[in-house]
């Protein structure tokens, strides 16, 4: 690092995580700036997922890809909410959408009227008034110009690395083939210096993005960061994950189906489905999982079941020192509402928006490391509540209802009990739409709402209602279904995934 100017990034590990990394960086910076990324073919990435939520696509729109090339490219398939299966207790089902549900005030959610409605004797879902729960009940996708639709994607992750690899090598990136020997370092600073790869190749840079996975080559094993565990509030810490044919054309939107001691993935793509099983192992052995996940899949596997051990936690500074992780080397939270590639994406935004090329000042690692610590705290909760808020038997599930949350949680269960009342922070991921239809689903009934929804009368209250629903219900009549929809708009070719080695989930 001459003078303390950074000049030079390099990326260990490549992924998702290393390859979203590289083709920010390089798409934004060009000339500016060297990046290289260090990866092996010989190691095998965990990856971060093949479930999206909506932001990728802002994401996208910063890198521009477009959007109908990326699909060709992932075998990717469209995704408008998450089916929550099994969850509040056995054979209950709900939807958690991404679009906006009904119309607010200012200062009063649409709930607020819906839950008054109830009280009134007018019997709907909240699911009603929202265009991506209909799409979704009904199998149906299509971008109409209005109303708008809100989505993300199903994506093969192992062709989503290689897509990006090919945009940051258009850019200038250069990839190095190789695996990592040792990990040098300033002896005074102790700031990373250079990479030893086997072949003795010695790969020097300015700033350092470890994209090691879950083993934080750089910002774990060399740094000794540190990792704050979120066992106690996340239970599962393994799941089990397998490829499958298709058996039928893809829903739009991710399947998830609690089960004893956890719960099951189900995510369609074009040309597969991949699936898998979230367990706790206090709770459930290894080979039973295999089992379960074999005889629920109900599908012919095209590969074997493969076990993924993990800890929900976060890395105490995903910034420290000129390493900054990323992925799953600064943390995991397990993945039942699909954020890892979010919170991967948001991470790199914001390492671009404070890039230090003039010397790293501890006041960007300060800001760096709290945003994200208050960003995956937010998630970390909005996931606790779908594990707490159960009525299922079982030892997890019980432990679960009866634990301790964190009070930010706590703050935020005890309004919406005592007036249905919901709120989303300037940088949080889930809006109250999402807040409001999880604690719903999960049968977490408000005593009270809003006061201004008591001065609509029966029938002003019926007419608004009416107004939300008819454009809804005509817009989805109107679409095909998404395979009808992919099939004109971003069908891939079979040798897109053909021969092409399976990356994990």
């Amino acid at each position: 690092m001459e003078n303390g100017k950074v000049r030079k990034v390099v990326i260990a590990g490549g992924g998702t995580a290393g390859w979203l990394a590289a083709i920010a960086l390089t798409h934004q910076f060009r000339e500016r700036l060297e990046v290289v990324l260090i990866e092996s073919e010989q190691i095998g990435t965990v990856g971060v997922g093949e479930s999206t939520v909506p932001p990728i696509r802002n994401f996208h729109r910063f890198v521009q890809i477009d959007e109908q090339e990326f699909l060709r490219a992932v075998a990717g398939t469209f995704k408008l909410a998450i089916s929550f299966e099994n969850w509040l207790r056995p054979g209950d089902r709900y939807i958690h959408p991404f679009g906006i549900t009904g119309q607010s005030t200012l200062v009063c959610g649409f709930h607020h009227f819906w839950l008054d409605s109830l009280r009134r004797g007018m019997k709907s879902e909240l699911g009603d008034y929202c265009l991506e729960t209909l799409a979704a009940r009904a199998d149906r996708f299509a971008l109409p110009p209005s109303p708008q639709v809100n989505y993300a994607y199903h994506l093969d992750a192992g062709l989503y690395a290689r897509f990006l690899r090919g945009k940051a090598e258009g850019y200038g990136l250069k990839r190095i083939e190789g695996k990592i020997r040792e990990v040098r370092q300033n002896p005074e600073s102790g700031f990373v210096e250079s990479l030893l790869l086997e072949d003795g190749q010695v790969v020097a840079g300015d700033l350092f993005i470890d994209c090691t996975g879950f083993r934080g080559l750089l910002i774990e094993q060399t740094l000794k960061t540190g990792y704050e565990d979120w066992n106690q509030w996340l239970p599962c810490d393994r799941a089990v994950a397998v490829q499958t044919e298709s058996v039928g054309p893809p829903v739009p939107y991710t399947r998830a189906i609690a089960h004893d001691a956890g719960w099951r993935w189900h995510i369609p793509l074009q040309h597969r489905v991949g699936t898998g099983w979230v367990f706790s192992s206090r709770h459930m052995s290894d080979d039973e999982a295999t089992s379960r996940l074999l005889n629920d899949a109900a599908a012919k596997p095209i590969r074997d079941p493969w076990l993924v051990p993990f800890r929900s936690g976060r890395r105490l500074q995903a910034w420290n020192k000129n390493v900054v992780s990323l992925g799953l080397a600064s943390g995991f939270i397990e993945p039942l509402e699909s954020t890892s590639i979010h919170l991967c994406m948001t991470s790199i935004i914001r390492l671009v928006e404070l890039f230090p090329f003039e010397g790293i000042p501890q006041s960007l690692v300060d800001v760096y490391n709290h945003t994200g610590r208050i960003e995956m705290e937010h998630v970390r909760d909005f996931i606790i509540l779908h594990y707490h808020a159960n009525q299922r038997d079982g030892a997890m599930w019980k432990t679960c209802r009866e634990m301790e949350l964190p009070d930010s949680l706590s703050i935020r269960l005890r309004a919406w009990r005592e007036r249905a009342h919901a709120w989303q922070g300037a940088n949080e991921l889930f809006r109250v739409d999402s807040w409001t239809h999880v604690m719903l689903g999960q049968g977490i009934v408000p005593q009270q709402h809003h006061p201004l929804s008591d001065t609509l009368s029966d029938e002003d209250m019926r007419r608004l209602f009416a107004g939300v629903r008819k454009p809804i219900e005509e817009a989805v009549a109107g679409m095909p279904s998404q395979q009808e929809f992919i099939d004109r708009y971003c069908k891939a070719s079979p040798e897109v995934w053909a021969g092409r080695k399976p990356a994990m989930v």
